[in-house]
């Protein structure tokens, strides 16, 4: 009983998820190993949930399942199904996170910046954005990393995901006079701001289905400026290289 109530949660995140297409991933040609594979797989999953492709991992004899913006793993019989993150022990890399990642990239001129509180430092000509929730402690240690990076425009997102308040205190920030200001003092300070005025009304669920459809499921998560994606932290010289990296000569 266990087994087929932990399928059919799997299937049904699946199904939700598969509705919406990653543009910006490479496609992969499957290999006759990987279409065999594929064929056994799919009509494992569950009702209702479509493979996009199959492809063989350099670990562990896995093969690597995507539909939509998940990643599940398998063996070469289809046999079992391995749900959950895939670590290098001898460099501690969550692997199957820099994977999603990497399959993540988008075009960042698509990205509906509207919908974001925009943050400029010094000039501003390196760009990136941020999904972020107003409760997320790793968030709070980005804003400590980017005290010490200069000449960027920062756009945050507001992902209301981590706490029943997340909203509110979000709706807040948004409403305020200044909310580039409101969410640093936030951030850094734990200074909130003013309740919303009557009538403000904040991009929260916009945000939400934005999230869905970019498959991003943790914050923070950053888009650099040729549409890379990363959920991994930074120290601020790992973040200026990569800043600098990007930066029109």
């Amino acid at each position: 009983m266990k087994t087929m109530t932990t399928m059919a949660r799997i299937a049904a995140a699946m199904a939700l998820a598969a509705g919406a297409a990653n543009a910006a991933a490479r496609p992969h040609t499957e290999t006759p190993d990987e279409a065999r594979v594929h064929k056994l797989v799919e009509p494992r999953m569950g009702n209702n949930v479509k493979v996009d492709v199959v492809e063989r991992t350099p670990y562990g004899g896995l093969y690597e399942i995507r539909t939509g913006g998940d990643i599940f793993y398998t063996d070469a019989n289809a046999r079992y199904m391995f749900v959950g993150k895939v670590v290098d022990l001898g460099t501690l890399q969550d692997l199957t996170r820099a994977r999603t990642d990497e399959l993540a990239a988008i075009h960042f001129a698509d990205l509906p910046l509207e919908m974001a509180i925009k943050t400029v430092k010094g000039n501003g000509e390196r760009v990136m954005a941020v999904f972020e929730d107003p409760n997320c402690p790793y968030c709070r240690k980005l804003h400590e990393t980017l005290r010490g990076i200069d000449n960027v425009t920062v756009y945050t997102f507001l992902l209301n995901i981590l706490s029943e308040d997340s909203a509110a205190k979000s709706k807040n920030i948004w409403c305020a006079t200044d909310r580039s200001q409101a969410w640093q003092q936030w951030m850094l300070e734990t200074k909130a701001p003013p309740a919303a005025p009557a009538g403000c009304i904040a991009p929260g669920e916009q945000v939400l289905a934005l999230g869905r459809k970019l498959h991003v499921q943790g914050t923070p998560t950053i888009y650099f400026a040729d549409g890379s994606r990363s959920g991994s932290g930074f120290d601020a010289a790992t973040l200026e290289a990569r800043l600098r990296k990007l930066t029109k000569p």
